[in-house]
């Protein structure tokens, strides 16, 4: 097979959830410039719609579906809707997350349940649901978004989420757990774990007051500069694509070296 082959998509269908901004947009674009079709999911419609629209441009099929990943009946009917237009699902990508700050002794138990519930109990019951179709149709990829923060803990000041970096640790077991599960049905499930990147939700490091801190922080990245869309999409699309076929329960950091550190 040529390598031209190997990475194209053409034709292919996937599901980005939290694909209406961020990283899940970036992901989503790859996708989709690679050919394949697109249901992309979030809880808010009017970037999701702007999104979707902007992707469509590209040449092809590109469908918004509000879902809130903490609840089933919204999960459910996502995939029951990608399977009414297009009657498969080769791709899934487990994008959408939330995270919630405050102080770790005060930390409310309902931001937790919140966090875990979107971050770890959604993406189960997706992927649950999508195995079951790649299961019959003969395989497929899963991608799931852990981050730097599932391997390591953070400084108060920093990042006081401390639910966060538990659910991405999570997201990184599971993903090896169900790559050996699922491999007897030719589903290869690996996870992309991201640094900080340039998106709207780190957008107060752009703030003038932030610059210092900003500056001090990117220096302590070896690669010094944040992630762009350009970064993470190619890994996307290899992960996505009959490129990675011997690949699963691969972890793979996208982020400037700061793990090797």
């Amino acid at each position: 097979m040529k390598i031209q082959e190997m990475f194209n998509l053409k034709g292919k269908v996937a599901i980005v959830t939290g694909g209406g901004r961020g990283i899940g947009k970036f992901i989503a674009t790859g996708l989709a410039e690679a050919g394949a079709n697109l249901v992309i999911a979030s809880r808010k419609m009017e970037k999701l719609d702007t999104t979707a629209a902007e992707i469509s441009k590209l040449g092809v099929k590109c469908i918004p579906v509000k879902c809130d990943m903490g609840n089933k009946d919204d999960i459910m009917n996502l995939v029951q809707t990608t399977m009414n237009e297009f009657g498969t699902i080769d791709i899934l990508v487990n994008n959408a997350g939330v995270t919630w700050g405050a102080p770790t002794l005060d930390f409310p138990l309902e931001q937790w349940d919140k966090i875990f519930a979107v971050n770890v109990r959604g993406v189960w019951i997706l992927t649950q649901q999508v195995a079951k179709i790649m299961k019959e149709k003969g395989g497929g990829k899963v991608i799931n978004l852990s981050s730097v923060m599932g391997f390591r803990g953070s400084i108060e000041e920093m990042h006081p989420a401390v639910p966060y970096n538990s659910s991405k640790a999570a997201i990184n077991l599971l993903t090896m757990n169900l790559a050996i599960k699922l491999a007897r049905y030719k589903i290869n499930v690996n996870a992309i774990a991201p640094g900080f990147f340039k998106t709207d939700m780190m957008g107060y490091l752009e703030k003038p007051e932030a610059k210092p801190f900003r500056d001090a922080f990117v220096m302590s990245i070896p690669l010094p500069k944040m992630g762009e869309e350009d970064d993470i999409k190619g890994l996307a699309v290899f992960l996505a694509s009959r490129a990675s076929d011997y690949i699963t329960g691969a972890i793979i950091p996208v982020d400037g070296g700061m793990l090797a550190k």
